[in-house]
């Protein structure tokens, strides 16, 4: 029986899934997006999110449980959230849909979803980098740059955003950085060496 990592507060984490079977789970524009708007409803409230890439049979987010206890108002008593358990209603709710829209039946997403306990600072900035060449990385995109279900883009913009940007930059110390590692990252085969889940998504 394979170990399921726990989750746990204050700890970062790199959260990955796939649909069943390899099914893609993204047919369309308005799917990502969606999905987007379940993680802020079910997972900002007890994480921070650092960056992220949707692609159309899996995604990858780099995370942080947050330190608090986060509670609810249900039934006129307030309730503690469980972290993992508001992944299980994202997933839940969003499959619900899915299988609405496209006239389908039964599990979406395979179960348990994986996760990897990130606790090694230097990891950080290449997990990012790998996250964001994801796409090109499966031949979706010729260059990841230019794709546009990732944070790459909302990390260099200037717009509001709920990701982590700050912290992020601080660890690449600034924009400049930030892209040049990512360059180095995928001329110096660093994709090969992270992918953790080559076996998983191939």
């Amino acid at each position: 029986m394979r170990f399921i990592t726990p989750i746990e507060k204050g700890k970062y984490y790199h959260i990955y899934n796939r649909g069943i079977n390899g099914e893609n789970i993204f047919k369309t524009e308005e799917n990502y997006f969606f999905f987007l708007e379940k993680w802020a409803q079910y997972v900002s409230p007890v994480a921070d999110t650092y960056a992220y890439c949707l692609l159309k049979n899996h995604f990858h987010f780099l995370i942080r449980i947050k330190d608090e206890d986060v509670f609810i108002c249900r039934d006129n008593e307030e309730k503690l959230v469980i972290p993992s358990q508001q992944f299980s209603n994202l997933f839940n709710s969003y499959a619900q849909s899915f299988n609405k829209v496209y006239e389908r039946t039964g599990s979406l997403f395979e179960s348990p979803f994986r996760r990897k306990e990130v606790d090694n600072p230097s990891y950080f900035c290449h997990l990012i980098a790998y996250i964001h060449l994801n796409p090109e990385r499966h031949k979706f995109v010729e260059n990841y740059k230019a794709y546009p279900y990732s944070s790459y883009g909302a990390l260099l913009s200037s717009k509001s955003t709920k990701l982590r940007r700050d912290d992020v930059m601080r660890w690449f110390e600034e924009k400049d950085n930030f892209k040049r590692f990512h360059a180095t990252f995928k001329d110096h085969s660093g994709m090969k060496e992270l992918a953790i889940e080559e076996d998983y998504f191939s």
